[in-house]
């Protein structure tokens, strides 16, 4: 039976890298995003295979009418791909609250809206997947990246129970935190917020390490998409997948530093048990 993937934020970047390797393991494909224009292309590599679908996340109306389209087109989906996204770099104090709600309501509010909406159809079918990009950022923060790694931790806490809950249906979650990937983030799709003095120390060496970044990066975002889903395909699909040797490295000292805490605060930490 021949797959089809549902993609949010398909016009570049990862969603683009996905959607094209996709098509060459010959699957239909869904692709999304706020710009049905910048879709064409890869609309244009196998018409009969892609469906190009106009979709902001933020849009309630429009997640409900793009998931019509693509059962209308296809019959079914059987991974969504939670991949619309952008990033903030900024102290706590330098990013607006409206910036960082805007940024919960597209990589935190728009994912759970898109598969809150699928969720429905994989019931059905008895079968499908959820793919939500993360972040190295997601296990982990630096200074400058809090507001883009709140998002991501809310996503991936969402995703834990969400892989609980849909175990016994037989929908599986897959939760992915990429490193330095080729892709938009570090360019166009990272906002910077206005400085204050007293961070340049802290977050300063971060917004020089995001803008040098760009363009840089070793991650190839095809074979992103070939391990995706690779681990798809598993007997026993990983519940958090890292790809890049940088997001590895991270995240084993940070479970590292996180176990060696824990060790030397454990006494304080179990001695709290009321006295009877």
């Amino acid at each position: 039976m021949e797959k089809v993937w549902f993609i949010t934020g398909a016009s570049s970047g990862f969603g683009k890298a996905f959607a094209e390797y996709a098509i060459t393991q010959g699957y239909k494909v869904v692709v999304t995003a706020r710009r049905l224009d910048k879709l064409e292309s890869i609309k244009a590599i196998a018409p009969d295979q892609v469906e190009a679908i106009k979709l902001d996340v933020n849009n309630n109306a429009e997640i409900s009418d793009a998931v019509k389209k693509a059962i209308d087109r296809f019959g079914r989906i059987d991974v969504l791909f939670n991949n619309a996204g952008y990033g903030i770099v900024g102290a706590v104090e330098e990013t607006p609250e409206h910036e960082l709600r805007a940024l919960m309501d597209t990589n935190f509010f728009g994912a759970v809206g898109v598969t809150q909406a699928l969720l429905p159809v994989f019931r059905q079918q008895g079968s499908g997947a959820i793919v939500n990009i993360s972040s190295l950022g997601g296990q982990l923060s630096y200074p400058g990246f809090g507001a883009y790694s709140a998002s991501k931790f809310a996503l991936e806490g969402l995703s834990e129970a969400l892989a609980a809950e849909l175990a016994p249906l037989g929908i599986k979650v897959l939760i992915v935190e990429p490193g330095s990937f080729r892709t938009e983030l570090a360019g166009s799709a990272m906002k910077h917020m206005p400085e204050v003095d007293a961070y340049k120390e802290t977050v300063g060496p971060t917004r020089d390490f995001a803008r040098g970044m760009n363009g840089t990066q070793e991650g190839d975002p095809a074979k992103a998409a070939a391990a995706i889903d690779k681990a798809l395909a598993a007997e026993k699909t990983p519940l958090r997948l890292q790809l890049g040797e940088d997001s590895v490295n991270a995240v084993k000292k940070h479970s590292e530093d996180l176990l060696q805490e824990l060790a030397a605060w454990e006494s304080v930490a179990v001695d709290t048990k009321l006295n009877v």
